[in-house]
């Protein structure tokens, strides 16, 4: 089987399979210390990294030109690699059922490539079982081997927080398992390489897989709870952040806030433990009633958006409304799961005209998959109210008077859903202002 010794000579290669917000950093990294093979299956994704660009952000130019990474999406170049780590998308369909495609495509893919000896490690979010219930079959049918005497698999969680620049690959804690305890000490060696912050072992696979979908269970629900007290308050007429505020000042009050959820890891991971445990027989209630919540806040903020339009007498009806940010977290280009579009498709049901800005969102991936069309901010003018939905850097260099000075009919209507400016400050202008 291969060995941390002949990854580190550079005698053996490694394939990362899936170059997106968690397969190209770790590509990188792998790159400093390990012989490297990039696979996409977008070959227009293998052209842009080749000419140095990086449309998710999360790599600069500079680590990007540096990296000596074979970038292919030709999948015989993975048939030289003797570690392959799987790190694809685990989105949910339109029925909020984990979509496994994506897993079982790249398995069968891999297993069409890999000879005796390789290990095999999955890094995407899942619930327990799947690697060794679902991909294992699937690698063992493509390859004609078996899993023991002809390969190994693993599966190491990724913790990748797109757009966070502190919290970077290296300084996240790593989580390692394999099928059998060499596998799991090769794994341990080739992460701990590069990953400072140190690594973590499970006796399992399954509570690796376990491990991961917890996590953002987890933050899932302290969010709505957050979210549930912000309705509570907000019809008793008492701003939820001035309450958190002095809550906080508590040493054990844990500092989570209102907003919405969405992307690919907070408001998709608890499915996919839900998904599995009525598979046993069991219904999970806190866990899907915190999903509830969460995926209600859009529709809850539109809502918002209407009375505060009807009590500053302005029609509803064709009444022009300002998006500034449509990606699903701060400073970040991606636009999978944004929650962003409910509150858009709210207020449409209004009949209300919805224009959007949004500086890092590419305009022609929003309009094909969301319909929208994307606006300069120079070119909004003359609308009733203004939503700002994602706390992009650019709107708090704009500042709350540039953003209110959207509106040119009657007094300012500013919905600042994470709370970005100050109220007393839109007291003081004059803005009719209004925070989750």
């Amino acid at each position: 089987m291969v060995s941390f010794e002949s990854l580190s000579a550079k005698e053996d290669k490694i394939g990362v399979v899936g170059l997106g917000y968690v397969g190209l950093p770790l590509a990188i990294y792998l790159s400093r210390h390990f012989d490297v093979v990039g696979f996409d299956l977008k070959s227009e994704r293998i052209s842009e990294l080749s000419s140095g660009h990086d449309q998710t952000l999360e790599v600069s130019k500079e680590d990007l030109s540096r990296a000596e990474i074979l970038f292919s999406d030709n999948p015989e170049d993975l048939s030289r690699c003797r570690l392959v780590i799987v790190a694809v998308p685990t989105p949910i369909d339109a029925y909020r059922i984990p979509d496994l495609n994506p897993v079982r495509g790249a398995a069968g893919l891999v297993g069409g490539q890999i000879i005796k000896g390789t290990c095999v490690v999955f890094e995407s979010t899942v619930y327990p079982g799947v690697t060794e219930e679902i991909c294992v079959p699937i690698l063992e049918e493509a390859s004609g081997l078996k899993l023991g005497d002809g390969f190994t698999v693993g599966y190491s969680p990724e913790r990748i927080n797109p757009g966070d620049k502190v919290h970077t690959l290296d300084k996240i804690t790593k989580i390692v398992s394999g099928s059998d305890e060499k596998t799991t000490q090769m794994l341990a060696g080739v992460y701990g390489r590069i990953i400072t912050a140190g690594i973590h072992q499970t006796t399992s696979i399954r509570i690796a897989e376990a491990a991961k979908v917890i996590e953002n269970t987890q933050r899932d629900l302290n969010i709505a709870l957050m979210n549930e007290l912000a309705l509570i308050f907000d019809q008793m007429e008492i701003d939820t952040l001035e309450v958190l505020e002095a809550a906080g000042t508590k040493w054990n009050f844990l500092p989570f806030r209102p907003g919405l959820v969405g992307g690919h890891c907070i408001g998709v991971d608890p499915y996919y433990l839900t998904f599995k445990a009525e598979s046993i027989g069991y219904h999970p209630e806190i866990i899907l009633a915190g999903r509830r919540i969460n995926d209600n806040m859009g529709k809850y903020v539109a809502e918002r958006v209407v009375k505060m339009l009807i009590r500053s007498r302005k029609q509803v009806f064709n009444a022009k409304v300002a998006i500034l940010g449509i990606t699903f977290k701060e400073n970040v280009p991606d636009i999978r799961n944004t929650k962003v579009i409910d509150i858009i498709d709210e207020l449409r049901d209004y009949e209300i005209d919805v224009v959007v800005n949004d500086p890092f969102a590419e305009p022609g991936e929003t309009f094909e998959h969301h319909k929208i069309e994307l606006h300069d901010i120079e070119s909004i003018k003359g609308v009733d109210a203004v939503v700002v939905a994602v706390t992009h850097q650019p709107y708090k260099e704009m500042g709350l008077d540039e953003i209110a000075g959207l509106c040119t009919k009657g007094t300012p209507l500013v919905i600042d859903i994470k709370g970005l400016f100050s109220k007393e400050e839109a007291e003081k202008k004059n803005i009719t202002y209004w925070r989750l």
